[in-house]
């Protein structure tokens, strides 16, 4: 990791910035070249926005890494970023446990093979005293599946006789979907041109300020995050308040 350098910014922060890491494949086929390549240059982006997010001060940053929706993908792409993925946690987790990053992972562990599913564990496990930056990777991820496995909870619960059903509210909602132990996103990026959420964290995003890009991510680097983390002063975050009262509430 490049040595820390000072951050300019104007404005609130954002503490929690969700990404969807899109335009791997678009990339490399816009240069003629196979998608894996495409992916192997990605990897490159990922390092330098997780700089860039321990440079700026971010709390969290949470990236979509693999969605349940991309098993539909042709099975040897499939297989090449299982196996991209497995290299990449073996060289950088040394690198994040150093700089004291935390990382996990969230979404559902059990589809992947014994060695990667192990990889996981060991980057979890070697980072978990780190009180750096909670650094996120969603894999075989949806929204959905978060928000059910969350109900599923919430009934044994029930069953159990621990919780009532006039104790369910939106807070324990929020316990038991993942990220609980973080604030919910205060920014969502996602490169590649497409303008859609995806299945992506549909719960914590509620009122997340989305932005996205044509930018593909191979090609989102700091410039471009960094211009992004500036858009987030500019706009005003209201919580179901008028202007006038959020801006009361933000010079309180």
């Amino acid at each position: 990791m490049t040595n820390p350098v000072e951050v300019t910014h104007q404005g609130p922060k954002p503490k929690h910035v969700a990404i969807i890491m899109d335009g791997n494949g678009r990339w490399a086929e816009a240069r003629n070249r196979p998608r894996a390549f495409g992916h192997q240059e990605g990897v490159k982006s990922t390092r330098e926005i997780v700089e860039v997010g321990v440079e700026y001060g971010l709390e969290a940053l949470t990236l979509f890494a693999f969605s349940s929706e991309n098993w539909q993908r042709p099975k040897k792409e499939v297989d090449l970023l299982m196996g991209l993925l497995q290299r990449s946690l073996k060289k950088e987790s040394p690198e994040l446990a150093r700089n004291n990053i935390r990382v996990r992972f969230i979404g559902d562990m059990s589809a992947f093979s014994d060695v990667l599913a192990e990889q996981i564990q060991k980057t979890e496990l070697d980072t978990t005293h780190n009180t750096g930056l909670n650094l996120t990777i969603a894999l075989n991820y949806g929204g959905r599946w978060d928000i059910t496995q969350a109900v599923r909870q919430i009934a044994q619960e029930v069953e159990r006789g621990t919780l009532t059903l006039q104790q369910i509210d939106g807070d324990v909602m929020a316990k038991h979907v993942c990220l609980a132990d973080v604030p919910d996103p205060d920014l969502f990026i996602r490169t590649g041109g497409e303008y859609r959420v995806s299945n992506y964290l549909l719960w914590q995003l509620a009122y997340t300020e989305l932005y996205f890009t044509p930018v593909y991510w191979p090609d989102f680097r700091r410039e471009q995050f960094l211009e992004a983390l500036a858009e987030f002063p500019k706009r005003q975050r209201r919580f179901g308040l008028t202007g006038e009262q959020a801006s009361r509430k933000n010079f309180a």
